[in-house]
């Protein structure tokens, strides 16, 4: 990409968080976004998911729901600060999706050297989070989650109607999202992600 070295003098090594309901596509983006910009990739889901983490938290993924912020806050937020993260950028994928959790997590950015730059929301409907999911049939490449169950879907889609929806609204406020249909191609994504974050880092330098 023609602007990928501005891109990187806008980043320099701060950050991007990716949201969107379930199956929107923010890891596959989030990968793509790693390597063309050399940095770390972190999810709030999967730090839990590879945590030792009690029980109780263990059972409250599994049944799709969003675990107290108290406990995001003690396990997941020191993870922005570790060293081997330090002089790159950070992908990040839905770091943050209780409204709220955006304050600790903006403050936290900020204290590592990784200030949030900007924040994707992948949009996709509700009607195809489920085609998503039915497709898991012949094609399941997220390994088995627990979280994965129709049930838990369907939990998962009301958690994000009711608290990371307003989370998105914030980051609107704030001036900080960009959205991106989330339907289509993947290339056709990425480009349209890409165009998004050269126009805000033309914008900025």
């Amino acid at each position: 990409m023609e602007n990928t070295d501005s891109i990187k003098q806008w980043l320099g090594t701060g950050s991007i968080n990716l949201f969107g309901r379930p199956f929107a596509g923010k890891d596959t983006q989030g990968r793509q976004l790693t390597e063309l910009f050399d940095a770390h990739m972190m999810g709030g889901g999967d730090i839990l998911r590879n945590s030792n983490i009690p029980a109780r938290i263990d059972e409250i993924l599994a049944r799709g729901e969003l675990i107290p912020s108290s406990d995001y806050v003690d396990i997941v937020l020191p993870y922005l600060s570790k060293e081997e993260f330090s002089g790159k950028p950070l992908i990040l994928s839905s770091v943050g999706r209780w409204i709220g959790e955006e304050v600790g997590v903006i403050e936290a950015l900020n204290e590592a050297h990784h200030e949030l730059k900007l924040v994707i929301y992948l949009d996709i409907s509700e009607d195809e989070v489920r085609n998503r999911w039915h497709a898991l049939a012949t094609h399941d490449d997220r390994h088995n989650r627990a979280d994965d169950t129709l049930e838990a879907l369907e939990v998962r889609l009301q958690e994000y109607r009711k608290k990371t929806l307003p989370v998105i609204d914030r980051y609107r406020e704030l001036g900080l999202l960009v959205e991106i249909d989330g339907t289509g191609d993947v290339a056709d994504i990425q480009n349209s992600i890409l165009a998004a974050i050269a126009n805000r880092a033309s914008a900025s330098l």
